[in-house]
């Protein structure tokens, strides 16, 4: 068994360690979440939308710029990507979670990089 102390200082640096840690990780959530985004069989966002670093972008969509201004959180951002037509049923921006076109994983990433810009 272990000090008290050591048990602490263990901890101190477990903690430590996630903090430093928590910006690389989401730092590769938002790259992966780039990927799929402009991943012509994936996401496809290019398909309707301008991104900054995109090539051959289609202008059905809004640009992708300014986000935060757009959507006051992720959980709204996610929701959009999930099921466009909640907010506006006449949507041409596809269902991706509602008709599985991309999994919960995936939309998670999307929403990291999207939510970034």
């Amino acid at each position: 068994m272990g000090s008290v102390k050591t048990i602490r200082t263990m901890s101190a640096i477990a903690i430590m360690g996630a903090v430093f840690l928590a910006p690389a990780f989401a730092g590769s959530k938002i790259e992966e979440g780039k990927k799929i985004a402009f991943d012509r069989k994936k996401g496809n966002c290019l398909a309707c939308h301008k991104i900054e670093g995109g090539t051959m972008p289609g202008d059905m969509g809004p640009p992708l710029v300014g986000i935060k201004k757009r959507f006051k959180n992720k959980k709204e951002l996610r929701s959009q990507i999930w099921d466009p037509t909640v907010r506006n049923p006449k949507t041409p921006m596809p269902p991706f979670g509602r008709h599985q076109i991309l999994s919960e994983d995936e939309i998670d990433k999307i929403v990291e990089y999207v939510y970034s810009l």
